[in-house]
């Protein structure tokens, strides 16, 4: 069950601005440790230690192979690659430069097999975390994403 909150768009130059949306409600951030603990808990004859052990071996490949220009795919889960950010687009081949049009590099993970969106849109189960009481005068409601940049809630 994912649950979620409803929030309402701020961003002064935002053509959403005041328009409300649906934000997952994320509970809790599994790390490596904590991840093997639950993998071992599946009935594996494995220890969480040993699982822990492969896990940040294949965090550290699966880094080494991205930055090697490199797609990583692991199957019904994610590929992930790495994908450029620009700053503008240059007016001819002549023109382009890294340090004029290139911002900087980020990390991309798409849904793949059996996570793919749509599977994810027959399965997964929407609840709301909490009600929200109807009422005009009081707070929006709403919080910017922790990046302090708004995100688009139409994807």
């Amino acid at each position: 069950m994912i649950r979620y909150k409803k929030y309402q768009m701020t961003g002064e130059k935002s053509p959403l601005k005041g328009l409300w949306y649906a934000r997952p409600v994320i509970e809790e951030t599994f790390n490596i440790e904590t991840l093997a603990k639950h993998m071992a808990n599946h009935n594996t004859p494995y220890s969480a230690g040993v699982i822990k052990g492969v896990l940040a071996d294949m965090i550290s490949c699966i880094k080494e192979l991205i930055l090697d220009g490199k797609n990583v795919k692991l199957d019904d889960l994610a590929i992930f690659s790495v994908g450029i950010v620009s700053k503008k687009g240059a007016t001819s081949v002549a023109e382009f430069s890294l340090a004029n049009n290139v911002k900087g590099l980020k990390l991309r993970a798409r849904a793949t097999g059996e996570l793919s969106n749509a599977q994810i849109n027959l399965e997964g189960q929407l609840k709301e975390a909490y009600q929200y009481s109807v009422d005009d005068n009081g707070p929006a409601g709403g919080t910017p994403p922790d990046s302090g940049e708004e995100e688009n809630p139409l994807g």
